[in-house]
């Protein structure tokens, strides 16, 4: 009966020491689980991020445009009145 004990006992580390690794993975696989949902909620907020960023990128290539347009007027302005001033100094 002693032996049975005995045996029973030896029979039952590798269960325990496959019950701790066991465990141990759904530990991992607990943090990994809850590492992805934190880079999924980060990738969603640098998404957003982005979408904000490329709307100021269209602003701002709006307003550059609508700067070089305005300096092209006034060179166009410059030239005329340099002419208007040498026809007025040529009377």
């Amino acid at each position: 009966m002693a032996k049975q004990a005995g045996a029973r006992t030896v029979d039952l580390d590798p269960i325990d020491r496959l019950e701790e690794k066991i465990k141990l993975l759904v530990n991992v696989v607990t943090r990994l689980r809850a590492e992805q949902e934190k880079s999924a909620d980060e990738n969603a907020r640098l998404l957003q991020e982005i979408e904000a960023m490329r709307g100021r990128l269209a602003d701002v290539q709006g307003a550059t445009a609508e700067i070089d347009a305005l300096r092209q007027e006034r060179e166009a302005i410059r030239h005329r009145v340099a002419d208007m001033l040498s026809h007025l100094e040529a009377i």
